[in-house]
């Protein structure tokens, strides 16, 4: 991981930019259930690497947008992403020492958590979609994982 120092906020503003975009991006219906949670991906992300830059209220505004976008009650993604970014700003000096298949099972406990946060909620206001594919995301984003820290950490090396 990339120090603090280095990481200016419009990277992060650019890279959370693209990743609304990849939200409201329509996808073939055969890997629509599939797709990553890029914007929560990385806010854990810049969440380790400029917790400075991006602290809670930058993962409950990230949240909020989705909740804009994509959330039938207002706050449901925000709680989510204030959650999962609370932990990892907790844990977030043990996380950037793991190697990177140790940090890909702990994003992945992440995304389970979010997942169930949502789930949880979704069953509060209404009936919850239950079927399995409702946790493919959860794998396809961990697995992106160590492909996303490899990019953006030599973006942030190169550019100073």
């Amino acid at each position: 991981m990339v120090s603090d120092g280095r990481i200016g906020s419009l990277r992060v503003t650019i890279s959370v930019a693209l990743a609304l975009i990849f939200a409201i991006v329509q996808l073939p219906d055969a890997i629509e259930p599939a797709r990553p949670e890029l914007l929560l991906l990385l806010v854990i992300y810049w969440s380790l690497s400029a917790p400075r830059l991006a602290g809670l209220t930058f993962a409950w505004l990230c949240g909020l947008a989705v909740d804009l976008l994509a959330g039938p009650i207002l706050g449901q993604h925000a709680i989510a992403f204030l959650l999962v970014a609370f932990l990892t700003h907790k844990f977030q000096l043990r996380m950037r020492i793991f190697p990177i298949w140790h940090q890909t099972l702990t994003v992945f406990m992440l995304l389970a958590l979010y997942e169930f946060l949502v789930f949880w909620i979704d069953g509060i206001i209404g009936p919850a979609i239950t079927s399995w594919m409702r946790w493919l995301p959860v794998f396809t984003s961990a697995l992106l994982w160590p492909v996303l820290v490899a990019v953006l950490d030599t973006l942030n090396r190169r550019r100073r």
